[in-house]
């Protein structure tokens, strides 16, 4: 029961991270004045969308891939 509880969090812990890291990504890619480093940070930017996006859709909860 407790490796149940404890699933969810690091679920929570892990997307939040991808979401700071996503914003992070998008702010430095306004902030930049060079269009190839713009182009660098909008592309890791979809990236960790995608890899974000995947990890909720194989997560063990099915209702959490349509929430």
């Amino acid at each position: 029961m407790n490796a149940n509880s404890q699933r969810p969090k690091r679920r929570d812990v892990a997307v939040s991270s991808l979401n700071a890291a996503i914003d992070t990504m998008n702010i430095l890619k306004e902030a930049m004045a060079m269009t190839p480093i713009k182009a660098a940070f909008g592309s890791v930017s979809v990236i960790l969308t995608m890899i974000r996006v995947r990890f909720l859709l194989f997560c063990n909860d099915p209702l959490q891939a349509y929430t």
